[in-house]
């Protein structure tokens, strides 16, 4: 991948934090105490990636009926407080956005949450420094977030990067599918999902981050 390589893309959640599996038992109590009983796995399953927008609609159709008014900004709120109380970085994280940078090689982040959340998560896991003001995105920032192409396009685009000249380390399918349909090659960071999965949506997977340097032929 080393060929013409231009910038790296990095995903917030589940790649450099180790948010997800906050996040996903703050929703499963959340949704539970709506009246849609979930558990942290079941909120894994059906929510992982999302929008807060696509959360919302996949629960109201799961549920039957609108959630109640606030739950979601509740849940953020919640969210935080876990957060602050015990999120690290993901292993190796640090690592491997050092050995692009020491390359000469861009990075950015490209996340879908917003922009004031992937501020704080870095921040909390020790990672800030790692990436300047202008190369953080957020879903939020473009007409559609991820599995469609535009999060990753407008980063590219940003970053003074052709889409080819770019690779993307993603942890889920819906971030997968976003940087192939973005012209991009993915690197799939498979500790909390399953490789044969994100091979089919078309990245290359890793165990750890420790793998990425080497993929992308940096040494």
């Amino acid at each position: 991948m080393a060929a013409d390589l231009a910038l790296v893309i990095f995903d917030c959640d589940g790649v450099l934090v180790d948010s997800e599996p906050i996040s996903n038992a703050v929703l499963a109590a959340s949704l539970t105490t709506a009246g849609l009983p979930t558990s942290a796995d079941e909120a894994v399953q059906e929510y992982k990636g999302m929008l807060l927008s696509d959360i919302r609609a996949r629960a109201e159709q799961l549920l039957g009926r609108p959630l109640p008014d606030g739950l979601l900004d509740d849940f953020e709120r919640e969210r935080e407080q876990a957060f602050r109380t015990s999120l690290q970085a993901v292993p190796g994280a640090r690592e491997a956005v050092e050995a692009v940078q020491a390359a000469g090689v861009g990075v950015c982040v490209a996340s879908q949450g917003k922009l004031q959340k992937t501020e704080l998560t870095l921040t909390l896991a020790g990672l800030r420094d790692l990436f300047a003001d202008e190369a953080l995105f957020s879903a939020y920032q473009v007409p559609r977030g991820k599995p469609h192409p535009d999060l990753f396009w407008h980063a590219a685009a940003a970053m003074g990067a052709a889409p080819e000249r770019c690779v993307v380390v993603e942890d889920t399918v819906i971030g997968v599918s976003a940087a192939d349909a973005a012209g991009m090659r993915v690197i799939g960071y498979a500790a909390a999902e399953d490789p044969a999965a994100l091979r089919a949506a078309g990245a290359a997977p890793v165990r750890s981050l420790a793998e990425v340097p080497a993929v992308l032929g940096l040494g």
